[in-house]
């Protein structure tokens, strides 16, 4: 099956392909395998756990928590929290590892395990490559007073929540926000968060079920969350998707702000008030055009990466940088969080409306978004998307067609098992049409 680790850690359909057994054996594996790094620090260790609202995130939080008491590992249940709560909260609570049970955006069948360091950031790739080797291989496990013990931990939202609180430059007051939560892991923390802030606050995609999150709501699905800022005259929408570490936003006439415009309008807020790193903005491939051009319109440097937020982390950490991100939403401020933070996001991005006096149409308009299409081509054979031959030649032909005035990006998705096709164009019809060309190149070359 491939390298189980992704680029956001193990992800799959859950009971199938991410089973109780393999939760509690790569559970058992990361403790060995963080114990010989020496990461433990001669204690015993302690992990955080957490989890969003999937209705398998039950069983599976209790196979991973199994697995870490068995090899001697002190585990403290979170509950139901963020993912960025569960990578803040490892470093405050001196633990020693943190595990997030999310498969963030995706559907409620499919769920995630998301491992972090004491720091709060995500294991590198050689550390994952270790403990996926040792998955399953023969251990001495600790009897008697040598396993693990459990508890539940008290207060984690509160502190979670009166950390966002000491990140924000300015109050709230007076904004009327309509905020999705995808019926997912934001949904008391980001509500309150706001309230405490001193937004009045208008809450959908809040009642989870175990089954809905995510579905028909949240940042992959903007349509509810566009009808309610419309119904309710609010100033803005903001939407998280299931384990908030994403964050999209609606204007208040309704008209979506993607990623790369709230990252223009941080970055440019930043910079005003001087805390822009270097004024330098670390973003993916993925990007849109309009957004580079603005940046360098505004002086500020553009650092890019591959796409996967762990990959703008790492170009932010070896370049001394405090901000970057993702169109889809992941919005990394280090000052402030260690990951993405949907909730943080959301507060920033409406702290700069009340800083500058303008509302957030006004403000997306530093940049000017290209006509940009993303096709999603599945089931093929993603492996061969950079060596197929007779994709290659279809690239090259249509960047030869689209010249200075747009590009083409074929990039194999590292959670699941498709082929994104990006096309940029100076018009819609012509990325459109580009697009659907290149996705059928994909589907005939690649087995679709």
């Amino acid at each position: 099956m491939g390298r189980l680790f992704g680029t956001d850690g193990v992800r799959g359909l859950a009971n199938r392909d991410l089973t109780a057994r393999l939760a509690m054996d790569l559970s058992v594996a990361t403790a060995r395998v963080l114990g010989e790094e020496g990461a433990f620090r001669g204690h015993r260790p302690l992990a955080v756990v957490g989890r969003d609202t999937r209705a398998s995130g039950e069983f599976l939080e209790a196979a991973v928590v199994a697995g870490l008491a068995s090899a001697g590992v002190e585990v403290l249940r979170l509950g139901v929290l963020p993912t960025p709560a569960v990578a803040h909260l490892a470093h405050a609570l001196d633990a020693d590892l943190g595990v997030m049970l999310s498969a963030s955006h995706n559907p409620a069948p499919d769920n995630g395990i998301k491992l972090f360091d004491r720091d709060g950031f995500k294991l590198p790739d050689a550390i994952e490559d270790r403990i996926e080797a040792g998955i399953g291989a023969p251990w001495d496990p600790p009897t008697g007073a040598g396993v693990g013990r459990v508890r539940e931990a008290h207060g984690a939202v509160e502190q979670y929540v009166a950390h966002l609180m000491t990140t924000l430059p300015v109050s709230l007051d007076g904004l009327r926000v309509v905020v999705d939560c995808a019926n997912g892991a934001s949904s008391d923390v980001a509500p309150e968060a706001l309230r405490r802030a001193g937004a009045e606050v208008i809450t959908i995609g809040a009642a989870p079920d175990g089954l809905n999150i995510n579905a028909g709501c949240g940042s992959t699905h903007l349509e509810a969350l566009q009808a309610a800022v419309r119904e309710h005259g609010a100033d803005a929408g903001i939407a998280n998707d299931g384990d908030a570490d994403r964050c999209l936003a609606v204007t208040g006439a309704g008209e979506v702000v993607d990623g790369d415009q709230i990252m223009a309008i941080l970055a440019l807020d930043l910079r005003e008030a001087g805390a822009l790193a270097g004024d330098t903005v670390v973003a993916t491939v993925m990007s849109n055009l309009g957004f580079k051009l603005a940046m360098r319109a505004a002086g500020v440097t553009l650092v890019e990466t591959a796409v996967g937020d762990r990959y703008v982390l790492e170009a932010m950490k070896d370049g001394g940088f405090n901000f970057g991100g993702e169109q889809s939403g992941h919005v990394i401020m280090l000052d402030h969080a260690s990951s993405g933070d949907g909730v943080l996001t959301g507060l920033h991005l409406l702290a700069a409306m009340v800083r500058r006096g303008r509302p957030l149409d006004e403000l997306a308009k530093v940049m000017n978004r290209l006509p940009q299409v993303l096709i999603n081509v599945r089931d093929v054979d993603k492996g061969r998307a950079k060596t197929s031959p007779e994709l290659a030649e279809a690239v090259a032909a249509a960047e030869a067609e689209l010249g200075d005035t747009g590009r083409v990006l074929i990039r194999p998705s590292g959670t699941e098992p498709m082929v994104r096709v990006m096309v940029e164009a100076a018009a819609q019809d012509q990325a459109q049409a580009v697009a659907e060309r290149l996705a059928g190149v994909v589907r005939a070359a690649l087995g679709g």
